[in-house]
C-alpha cells in the first residue's frame, strides 16, 4: 500500500445477476467499510438501481465501459454522459476482456477515457500482459505501450485509476508472485512519474486477477498497490467485504 493514498477495493460484476440480486448485493454492501473506499461496477441495465439502493451508504457505482461518442448511432452502446446521468461516478476501460471480445486497442481506450473524463468520471484503465508475453520477458514493456496509448493528459489531476490485470490470472484462480505484481506496480508508477511528474505519486494503482479473501492480504499490503480490481469474489458480499477488510491499517 502506497502511503497517503486512500485505498480503493472495485468489484467488476461482469455480466452476472439479474436486476433482484444486483440489489439484494449493493444493499448487503452498502455499510461499506472503514477507511476504505468501496465501488462496484454492475451491468448497464442494473446500474440506475443499484445506484439507488446504495444511496447515503459508503459505496460508489462505476460501469463496465463507454463508448467515445458524447451520442448518435451507436446501437447497443452506452455514452459516458448517459452513466453520470444514471448515477456512475466511475467507469471501467480497457479491460482485457473489451480488449479481446470486443477489439479494442490503446486507441479505442484513449478515445473512451477522453470522454469518461469530459463527462465527470474517473476512469480506471486496465493494463496488463498475457501468459505468453509474461513468459517472453515482456510483460513489463506490454504495459507501458499500454499506458502510453491509453491514458491522456488530464488523467492524473482528474483522479484517473490504473488496474493492473495480468491476463492469464483473471478468473483462471492463479496469481502472479508477490515480488511479480511488487515489480509490475513499481513500473507503472515510474513510467507514470516520468510522463505526468510529482502528482502521479499518488494515482491509485490496483491490483486485479483471482484476488479473493485467501490472498488479499498479502497482495494488498505489497509497495505500490493501492487497492484492488476484484471479479467473481465481487459477487459474494462476505468475501468483497473481507477482502476490503484486508486493507492494512
Amino acid at each position: 500500500m502506497t502511503p497517503g493514498i486512500r485505498p480503493l477495493i472495485a468489484g467488476n460484476w461482469k455480466m452476472h445477476g439479474t436486476l433482484r440480486e444486483a440489489v439484494q448485493l449493493a444493499e448487503a454492501l452498502r455499510d461499506g467499510v472503514e477507511g476504505v473506499d468501496l465501488l462496484v461496477c454492475p451491468p448497464f441495465p442494473h446500474l440506475h438501481a443499484v445506484a439507488v439502493a446504495l444511496l447515503g451508504g459508503r459505496v460508489a457505482v462505476g460501469a463496465q465501459d463507454c463508448h467515445a461518442a458524447q451520442r448518435g448511432a451507436h446501437t447497443g452502446d452506452v455514452s459516458a454522459a448517459m452513466l453520470r446521468d444514471a448515477g456512475a461516478t466511475h467507469v471501467i476501460l480497457g479491460h482485457s476482456e473489451r480488449r479481446t471480445n470486443h477489439g479494442e486497442n490503446d486507441a479505442a481506450v484513449l478515445a473512451k477515457t477522453e470522454a469518461a473524463l469530459a463527462a465527470g468520471l474517473l476512469p480506471i484503465i486496465c493494463v496488463g500482459e498475457t501468459e505468453a508475453e509474461r513468459l517472453a520477458g515482456l510483460a513489463e514493456s506490454v504495459v507501458e505501450k499500454q499506458l502510453s496509448g491509453s491514458v491522456p493528459y488530464g488523467f492524473v489531476t482528474a483522479g484517473g485509476i490504473i488496474a493492473y490485470e495480468p491476463v492469464w490470472a483473471i478468473g483462471t484462480g492463479r496469481t502472479p508472485t508477490e515480488s511479480d505484481i511488487a515489480a509490475i506496480h513499481a513500473a507503472i508508477r515510474r513510467i507514470l512519474v516520468a510522463r505526468f511528474g510529482p502528482a502521479a505519486r499518488t494515482t491509485r494503482l490496483l491490483y486485479g486477477g483471482s484476488v479473493k479473501p485467501a490472498n488479499a492480504a498479502a497482495i494488498l499490503a505489497l509497495p505500490e498497490v493501492d487497492g484492488a480490481l476484484v471479479g467473481g469474489a465481487s459477487l459474494v458480499a462476505a468475501d468483497f467485504l473481507a477482502i476490503a477488510g484486508a486493507v492494512p491499517r
